[in-house]
């Protein structure tokens, strides 16, 4: 039998791998552009993963390839942009899946705001961009990714610029706005089952200087007191609930303000970057195998299993100090000498035109070591990172 990826995250496909052949599977990516995968690829053997090239914004398109295999037994679909599309073939199909409805509903960032705020969840809600008082706000894309088409603006002026931006920016929802919370931002790396959820442990996040505020380091996981993590525990399964989040990995962005979690956004998936291979590598587990259980219709042995966090892990962005064609990195020689064994994880290929510096899109690399603690790992990676300079033209 076959599983099948609507495309995937940029890292992940080899864990997966190994995760369908422990359930005695076949691994299938169908894909509109096999270079996002290229590190993926280049480490697994030529039978790993069959790749089929498909145009996988053309729904009917895909429907018709997966029709045509004999063996299909389920698809996963773990990415934000092809969420919806994935859940909708998943119907079409009769394969398991979420509901389309739920999935539409945690792809609009302003339908979950609202819901929060509507269930004392939130002390905000939604606001019209175009008419706010109330600052700092946040202004983005309602079902934008990879910290695109986000502005954070403090004033009317730097709302107005962002407005204006807006408009020659291409969206793939609306433009909304919602309060700004202050304070240090966590993700939530949870698995969901019937409704049921389990936090895995807390990913720190760090973030670039005001107002551009892009990702540049995650470690996990970050060592709550036990109070208080049983209580992000509780809080985090009331936020899932309520924005209908009922099956499946969620990687949930919060603020830690002083007056409690605040969400920033819900992303119904296993966290992005080397969130996945960090949760892998502290939970000693590959936990791909719960994605592969719950795309056959199986509750996963992570929902129960007993796990617990050990090895540090975290992991730093490499982006260049300026625009142009990336020629290559300097110091990557460098890297194997330092402690925390530090991998190097590329997102670019020499030759690709560098553009975008304000968000993830920029990065052309990662850098991740381990450690005893989160804290020392993150020392380890951001040495490491250190290192390397990428070299643009």
């Amino acid at each position: 039998m076959t599983i099948v990826l609507l495309e995937t995250l940029t890292f992940g496909l080899g864990r997966l791998a190994d995760a369908a052949e422990d359930a005695g599977h076949d691994l299938c990516l169908l894909t509109g552009d096999r270079s996002i995968y290229t590190h993926e690829l280049a480490t697994l053997g030529p039978d790993r993963v069959r790749v089929i090239d498909i145009d996988t914004t053309d729904v009917t398109a895909c429907e018709a390839a997966l029709r045509a295999m004999p063996d299909l037994a389920g698809l996963i679909s773990s990415t934000d942009t092809w969420a919806v599309p994935g859940a909708e073939l998943a119907r079409r199909l009769g394969l398991p899946g979420p509901s389309v409805d739920a999935v539409r509903v945690l792809r609009d960032k302003g339908a979950v705001r609202a819901l929060l705020h509507e269930h004392g969840l939130s002390r905000g809600g939604p606001v019209d961009p175009t008419t706010a008082d109330d600052f700092p706000l946040v202004v983005k894309d309602s079902a934008g990714t990879s910290s695109r088409a986000v502005w954070l603006v403090r004033t009317r002026t730097e709302l107005d610029d962002a407005l204006r931006e807006a408009e020659r920016t291409p969206l793939k929802g609306r433009l909304i706005a919602e309060p700004y919370f202050a304070g240090p931002l966590y993700s939530a790396e949870t698995v969901t089952w019937a409704g049921r959820t389990r936090l895995l442990g807390v990913l720190s996040r760090q973030l670039s200087p005001e107002p551009v505020r892009r990702e540049e380091a995650a470690a996990f996981p970050v060592a709550f007191p036990a109070a208080d993590l049983a209580e992000l525990g509780r809080w985090i399964a009331r936020v899932l609930a309520v924005a209908g989040h009922e099956r499946g990995f969620a990687h949930t962005e919060f603020v830690l303000t002083a007056d409690g979690p605040e969400v920033v956004e819900v992303n119904a998936r296993i966290g992005g970057a080397l969130v996945g291979e960090a949760l892998c590598r502290s939970l000693d587990t590959n936990v791909y195998d719960a994605m592969v259980s719950m795309a056959l219709a199986a509750e996963p042995a992570l929902l129960t299993a007993p796990v617990k966090p050990g090895t540090g892990v975290a992991f730093v962005l490499a982006y260049p100090a300026r625009a142009g064609v990336l020629s290559g990195w300097s110091g990557l020689d460098r890297v194997a000498g330092l402690p925390g064994s530090p991998e190097w994880y590329p997102t670019a290929s020499p030759g690709d035109v560098v553009e975008h510096l304000t968000d993830q899109r920029s990065c052309t690399g990662i850098v991740l070591a381990e450690g005893p603690t989160a804290e020392l790992a993150l020392h380890r990676a951001l040495a490491a990172a250190g290192a390397i300079t990428p070299v643009v033209s």
